[in-house]
């Protein structure tokens, strides 16, 4: 598979408790959401007694149909729609998963990784567990339907969560509950919101809240554990001794849409900032800015504001392009990459240039972008990133490939912008993007740019366990050596 030119999105989760048509505005809620995953999408619905489920491979609205929706009753709620990140794209691994065990019906969305699934997925089969996919989140199942250790903690909800590491937000619904939970370093958003009937809804972004009019009521602490059931919201606070927290910066970089709020901050007003901090650093002599839509438009508007040179959007997107589509390899030069984006010539003929983009991976398309300038006509182009160099891969479910295809890991900044054929390269600073944010860097995760990595994964674990289920001839080993590698730290 070739290395993706941005990071891909992960996944979205959504849940609602307490409404007539909680599957109907799951649908809507995922729909707002489907920027984080792409592949499947799924909904679990229950009316007290009984879970209807539904999911499929695609985008929400090909999921589906109004005869789907209608079967899916009760008045509560879950959906997940998906980009895997461990465990192979197909419908088995689909989300929500669900259970019927001694406790009852379970169903679980999970958007993140965990750090510790392969030791652990060893441990629960060496004690019977039987896995039918091979995410990890089934996982976090298997260990809800354990028996509570003495000692430990209260509930197998706790003792859950305390046995799992890494990157994790999750909707549970039960027969009687909706459930939402954060992991201790807070890697991953998610929020409380409330319609106007008193139903509470939870969702990794607040654009689902907007489309569906639920009104914002705060975001899950780290750590925290939320119950909502006929007698309202409770919560648990999981990790009271944990206090280093670590959300992923690139939600604010990149992933978040620009119309959500996360940890009090508008992610629209973060990107801007962003740009008028790297036009600050980075002061260039040009004609005008434009951005690669849609993830640079926000920083290149910063720029442009702040460096006071026109803002054009000389790139124009085509957004029927889907995830897949035919290449001829010599018909047109670039397809795959101009496909997507085709530039208005007239606007950048004779000018110099500033070109905004939020990441550089492996920089090919990137270097499509410049020689479409040039050959446009611009006289000068300089190529502007809204962040650091990525430099590590992402353990805690980003799906930044391995360090030896990131570019700025394995190349300097003076051959990367030769690489490109642009005239200038720069990159906005560790310091400059975390005072954009407006909040401190210590709670943050920048382990892509810094090599920090808050929870520490050792993947010689996983290579030990993966080689021992291989020899016992398990079918999934190469898949489960495939999601390791995937993960390694280089």
């Amino acid at each position: 598979m070739a290395t993706p030119s941005h990071p891909k999105h992960y996944c979205g989760v959504f849940g609602i408790f307490g409404h007539p048509n909680a599957a109907e505005l799951t649908y809507y809620g995922l729909y707002a959401l489907q920027h984080r995953g792409q592949e499947s999408a799924g909904i679990v619905a229950t009316d007290g007694k009984q879970f209807y489920s539904h999911k499929g491979m695609g985008l929400v609205p090909a999921v589906f149909t109004s005869d789907v929706l209608h079967s899916l009753t009760g008045p509560a709620a879950i959906g997940h729609t998906r980009y895997s990140t461990t465990g192979s794209s197909t419908l088995a691994n689909a989300q929500p998963l669900m259970v019927d065990c001694s406790k009852g019906k379970v169903a679980i969305a999970h958007n993140g990784n965990l750090t510790n699934a392969a030791m652990l997925r060893h441990e629960l089969e060496a004690n019977g567990s039987i896995f039918q996919t091979t995410v990890d989140s089934e996982i976090i199942v298997h260990l809800l339907a354990q028996p509570v250790r003495s000692g430990v903690s209260q509930s197998s909800l706790v003792d859950a969560v305390r046995r799992i590491e890494g990157a994790y937000s999750l909707v549970i619904l039960t027969e009687q509950e909706l459930i939402g939970v954060r992991d201790p370093h807070g890697f991953r958003p998610l929020s409380i919101g409330r319609l106007a009937n008193g139903a509470y809804v939870l969702a990794s972004e607040t654009c689902a809240f907007d489309l569906i009019q639920a009104e914002f009521v705060r975001d899950v602490e780290p750590g925290e554990i939320v119950i909502i059931n006929a007698n309202g919201m409770s919560s648990i606070q999981a990790f009271p001794e944990h206090k280093r927290r670590a959300f992923c910066i690139f939600e604010y970089v990149y992933f978040a849409r620009p119309d959500s709020t996360i940890a009090g901050s508008n992610v629209y007003k973060v990107r801007t900032e962003m740009g008028r901090q790297l036009a600050r650093e980075q002061r260039i002599e040009a004609d005008v800015v434009i951005p690669v839509p849609d993830s640079g438009v926000c920083a290149a508007l910063g720029y442009s504001l702040e460096s006071g040179i026109p803002f054009e959007m000389a790139f124009v997107r085509n957004h029927y392009v889907g995830r897949s589509f035919l290449q001829p390899s010599q018909l047109i030069r670039d397809f795959a990459v101009r496909v997507k984006l085709n530039l208005i010539g007239d606007l950048v003929k004779g000018k110099r240039v500033i070109i905004v983009d939020d990441s550089i991976v492996r920089g090919t398309t990137s270097k499509a972008r410049v020689t479409s300038l040039k050959e446009a006509g611009a006289t000068e182009v300089h190529f502007m990133v809204s962040c650091p160099p990525h430099i590590n891969p992402c353990v805690y479910g980003i799906d930044f490939p391995e360090r030896s295809k990131l570019m700025a890991a394995n190349h300097s900044q003076e051959d990367i912008r030769k690489f490109l054929n642009a005239d200038s390269l720069s990159y906005l600073s560790l310091d400059g993007m975390v005072k954009a944010t407006g909040q401190p860097g210590n709670s943050f995760c920048l382990a892509c740019y810094t090599g920090d990595y808050p929870v520490p994964y050792d993947a010689s674990v996983d290579k030990h366990i993966i080689e021992n289920r291989k020899s016992r001839g398990s079918g999934l080993g190469a898949e489960l050596a495939a999601e390791a590698a995937q993960r390694r730290l280089l």
